[in-house]
């Protein structure tokens, strides 16, 4: 297989990547955030890039490194001590020759560090391993002799292990002149408390619906459905793809009509479902059905304890469904204690790799008994 047609643990299938995302929606406040501190002469070298996933954090990455990749070191500063000049805008031409070599992946002054592609198993490894990040002294020994700026992307740094972790830490400790290090993270949490405190946090946020619709349409993926695929991808434009792409809408339908007589429960449905995980390369419709039930049981919960429904349904018969089994709230704290109880449920079951049909029929069935009561 070439390195062409190989996966790239940072894109989504079916959307652009990120380096070819034109522009960003709903995350201005993290563009302006950045630009201050250039146009003031205080960039940092380390940026943490955090918020939920799909939100458009690896698309501000690559913009951020396209913009100083192409803005000479001394671009702030004017003749005879002139004001330096303002930039408002991370925007290059986009036939400028460092967007049309990162587009090519050629820019020598960028790389970009992620889960590699493992040739033994012909699968993405699962994290991010030391290797890949020692792969940087190579990079920094070879883009010193252009003397310019040099931009490293981590995507995502939730996925290395402890030891790539502690590899990056260094640098970080120790940056290389004029570097730029920006690291993706949907979980900061998760990261060591030293690589936080050496970087700078741009906090990116989920989009409103006019902003998902509009990073749907240029994604391409804009459809009838858009305004309830916005509603369960919660202002997530890489979920919302996710969902297009996996046929998610379809399988939420089902989950809805499924429970919708509840506390009685078609049988021969329930089987159908648990079947439609079994098999070869049914593991993301397994992933994704057990999300979209996690879902389904923080809406009822959610519906019960503001007492009122979510403004978009985002399945037939959902609205009426999710009011009839959360009335009270007594009823609401069971919801939310069996929601809570499935989702461990499923992680364990996932971990042990426990008969994907027989988690979902038990998870089924545990939905069943809460709506009994």
């Amino acid at each position: 297989m070439s390195d062409d047609a190989l996966p790239e643990s940072d894109r989504i299938d079916g959307a652009p990547h990120p380096r070819e995302t034109t522009r960003i929606f709903g995350q201005d406040a993290a563009q302006a955030g950045f630009l201050e501190a250039f146009n003031a002469d205080r960039l940092h070298h380390g940026w943490l890039l955090t918020g939920p996933k799909g939100v458009g954090k690896a698309t501000l990455a690559w913009k951020i490194a396209q913009f100083l990749l192409a803005t000479p070191k001394d671009d702030g500063g004017g003749l005879f001590g002139d004001a330096p000049q303002i930039t408002e805008t991370l925007d290059i031409d986009p036939e400028h020759p460092v967007a049309r070599r990162i587009q090519a992946g050629s820019e020598p002054g960028l790389f970009s560090v992620k889960r590699p592609y493992d040739e033994k198993t012909k699968k993405l490894k699962s994290q991010i391993t030391v290797d890949e990040v020692r792969k940087l002294k190579n990079f920094f020994a070879l883009s010193a002799a252009d003397g310019g700026r040099r931009v490293v992307i981590v995507d995502s740094a939730d996925e290395m292990n402890v030891s790539a972790a502690n590899a990056l830490l260094k640098l970080l400790e120790e940056p290389p002149a004029d570097t730029t290090i920006l690291l993706i993270s949907h979980q900061p949490s998760r990261l060591l408390p030293t690589i936080r405190s050496r970087c700078r946090e741009l906090r990116l946020s989920a989009l409103n619906s006019d902003d998902m619709a509009t990073a749907l349409t240029q994604a391409d993926v804009g459809t009838e459905q858009s305004a309830a695929m916005a509603e369960l991808s919660a202002g997530s434009v890489g979920e919302a793809i996710r969902l297009s792409q996996s046929d998610g809408m379809r399988i939420y339908a089902d989950i809805v009509n499924l429970f919708s007589e509840l506390p009685q429960l078609n049988r021969p449905r329930a089987l159908a479902l648990a079947d439609s995980v079994v098999g070869r390369g049914a593991e993301e419709r397994y992933d994704l059905l057990l999300n979209l039930i996690d879902l389904f049981l923080i809406r009822i919960a959610r519906t019960g304890a503001t007492g009122q429904p979510p403004i978009v349904e985002a399945a037939p018969g959902e609205t009426q469904l999710l009011v009839r089994l959360s009335p009270t709230p007594h009823k609401t704290r069971a919801w939310a204690e069996v929601a809570a109880e499935i989702t461990s449920r499923s992680r364990h079951g996932k971990s042990v790799n426990l008969d994907p049909a027989a988690l979902v029929l038990d998870t089924v069935w545990k939905i069943q008994q809460t709506a009994q009561g």
